[in-house]
């Protein structure tokens, strides 16, 4: 067994999973979605995105790619509901959780396409 795809397949099931934990809930209810967790699938997110770089591929340029989008729409989210709840002084509405919400769950796509590319890759190799 490889230790380094063993960490490198952890982290991206991870990230899914943290994602679709905060994801899954009433699209405009905050109590349904915790700040903590959009943390802690941003800084897996982040992780898993530094373990793809190096990968000269193309399947890795695929899985760098869908990381990087994930990225994007997590920090994303985040810019909003700091706006939302800092800069703007709105507090969270019902608007703007459906926002935050929204761009998790493209974030959650991306992450999902890079499970099955995961799944793929591995299935195709030979021992």
């Amino acid at each position: 067994m490889n230790l380094e795809k063993v960490v490198f397949g952890f982290f991206i099931v991870f990230a899914a999973t943290l994602n679709f934990g905060f994801f899954i809930g009433d699209l405009d209810n905050p109590v349904h979605h915790d700040i903590y967790e959009l943390f802690a699938a941003i800084v897996v997110n982040l992780i898993a995105t530094v373990l793809k770089f190096g990968d000269r591929t193309q399947i890795g340029a695929i899985h760098l790619a869908t990381s990087l989008v994930a990225d994007l729409q997590l920090i994303a989210a985040a810019m909003v509901w700091g706006y939302a709840v800092h800069v703007a002084g709105i507090g969270m509405t019902p608007g703007a959780m459906s926002s935050i919400v929204s761009l998790s769950g493209g974030a959650l796509f991306a992450n999902v396409v890079s499970v099955v590319i995961l799944i793929a890759e591995t299935i195709m190799q030979r021992r």
